[in-house]
């Protein structure tokens, strides 16, 4: 019969339609703002409405899910912050859209430069968010955040970002991504190792 294909698909939906608001009823909308309710909803039990109701309900990022990146610092035991960038101008060589502006600390009385960013932008309306400048960098002072909700009013100002801004500390890294952080851990501890033995020798 010509048509029952249609029809089938669409008593699917007006099914799909009424458990939307029976569940609606049966969790007094609050499946719109409890994150179990969410896991139950895209588990094979959930009916109704799949959509996620953003920004009500969010959906939780993969650990490497990338977004803009950002500076990591080290928290001395005086309180001190010490960055692990040293301006070396990689992240902004192999960055495609070309969108990283450094500029070095010189020394004031030989002014040479030194090893820190005196300043660092970033300008996120230009930013692939391809990560090149986290995976280049030599010395893993630049990583990839998971904040993606940036969006401003003020496109001039409040997209461009400078080092205060981009700056984090290690902390936040480990939080936010522990299986990448205790790798690269393992593999910096077991480099300080080899060298140990080296200078032993």
């Amino acid at each position: 019969m010509y048509g029952l294909g249609i029809v089938k698909g669409l008593w699917v939906t007006v099914q799909h339609f009424v458990d939307t608001y029976t569940d609606d009823i049966r969790w007094l909308s609050k499946r719109y703002i409890d994150p179990d309710k969410l896991s139950y909803r895209q588990s094979s039990k959930g009916k109704g409405l799949f959509t996620v109701q953003y920004p009500e309900e969010k959906l939780e990022v993969p650990e490497r899910f990338r977004y803009l990146p950002f500076l990591l610092y080290e928290e001395k035991p005086d309180g001190t912050k010490e960055d692990r960038c040293t301006s070396c101008g990689i992240c902004a060589k192999v960055c495609p859209p070309q969108c990283i502006w450094i500029e070095r600390t010189e020394d004031p009385v030989t002014k040479r430069p030194v090893p820190a960013p005196k300043a660092f932008f970033i300008d996120t309306d230009i930013c692939m968010n391809c990560g090149y400048c986290a995976e280049y960098c030599p010395f893993d002072a630049i990583k990839m955040d998971h904040d993606y909700e940036i969006a401003s009013y003020d496109r001039t100002g409040a997209h461009v970002y400078d080092k205060e801004k981009l700056s984090k500390p290690v902390s936040y890294y480990a939080g936010i991504r522990p299986t990448d952080y205790a790798a690269e851990e393992q593999a910096r501890a077991e480099a300080e190792a080899k060298k140990a033995a080296r200078k032993a020798r």
